[in-house]
């Protein structure tokens, strides 16, 4: 019955009854839109409906871009030591919790291509330790001398 009314400037009108405030807004020629429907008494804006539809679109649009697409790498190497192994694990486990995905790399060197098996090895216990928190978005492949997986967080 009653809604707390805000004009086009951002200023405030009171709380008015509805009928009150669909005059308002036809007087100004602009919608009457309900933006907070929770707020007691709920507020409603004049403004230009279409206008408000497109930002609203824009504002989805730009966050799901910039959540969708952070990618966060970290490198190894085959022999890694045990303590900067737990070092990386430990970021590893920092950019899923903030829903960023994560490529790793194992790089080889000379004659560590003989012995791929360890960097997939390392990958295995990788995995195998993050568990339950991950998605495994690309399976370990070699590209060129490049071991390569991708991780994303489980939803």
């Amino acid at each position: 019955p009653k809604v707390r009314v805000i004009d086009r400037e951002g200023e405030q009108l009171g709380i008015l009854s509805i009928s009150q405030a669909l005059a308002e807004a036809q007087k100004a020629g602009l919608d009457l839109v309900e933006v907070a429907p929770e707020a007691n008494p709920p507020v409603c804006k004049i403004i230009n409906f279409r206008n408000f539809l497109y930002e609203k679109r824009a504002k989805k649009q730009k966050e799901r871009r910039r959540k969708g697409k952070e990618f966060k790498e970290i490198r190894l190497r085959p022999f890694v030591s045990e303590h900067d192994l737990e070092v990386r694990l430990q970021r590893i486990e920092e950019f899923l919790r903030e829903k960023n995905s994560v490529r790793i790399n194992v790089l080889f060197r000379g004659r560590e291509m003989r012995h791929k098996e360890f960097g997939t090895k390392l990958l295995g216990k990788i995995i195998d330790y993050l568990g339950d928190k991950i998605n495994v978005l690309s399976p370990p492949k070699f590209k060129g001398r490049v071991l390569t997986t991708v991780l994303g967080p489980k939803k």
